[in-house]
């Protein structure tokens, strides 16, 4: 039979373990996946961004945004979003995009804009090719010029017929 001490002993043993599970003592052996949501951007991205440029080249460059407001379609939102499964730390990033007519006119937000974003796409300098130190890439040329692999064709029947016939 069971006395009284040692009933007290498993009630107890029971309701801390019951206790322990509710908790978040054995959280970390739980695997939970991390959660990207909205517009995932590298900052390359946000500094071809220039003024003037049209919807359809913010577009291309960025990708579709979250959001657009509903009522004039002067504004896009870019919002990104990320919870880590791991310590659950979040991370929001945003980007405000303000259009005047088809062009863009200002952009906000947690990402820094290039040097140059205020130069028209027209006017800003794009790299050279024309430079006289640049010499075009050649592929490496063999001393030996014979195939690797020698191919062999399939003799014609029409031929093997007529090779083949006595004369």
């Amino acid at each position: 039979m069971i006395n009284k001490k040692q009933s007290l002993t498993l009630v107890s043993a029971v309701a801390l373990s019951l206790s322990l599970s509710g908790c978040s003592v054995f959280d970390w052996l739980i695997y939970k996946p991390d959660v990207p949501q909205g517009n995932y951007m590298e900052t390359q991205q946000v500094e071809k961004l220039r003024v003037d440029m049209t919807k359809e080249q913010a577009e291309y460059i960025l990708g579709r945004p979250v959001l657009r407001d509903s009522f004039s379609d002067d504004t896009w939102y870019y919002v990104y979003h990320f919870k880590s499964g791991r310590d659950a730390s979040i991370t929001h990033k945003e980007l405000i995009i303000h259009f005047n007519g088809d062009k863009i006119s200002s952009v906000a937000g947690d990402y820094d804009l290039s040097a140059e974003f205020n130069t028209p796409l027209d006017q800003s300098s794009l790299p050279s090719v024309n430079e006289p130190d640049l010499k075009p890439l050649l592929p490496e040329v063999r001393p030996d010029a014979k195939p690797l692999v020698e191919e062999q064709r399939p003799a014609l029947k029409n031929q093997a017929e007529n090779d083949n016939a006595p004369t």
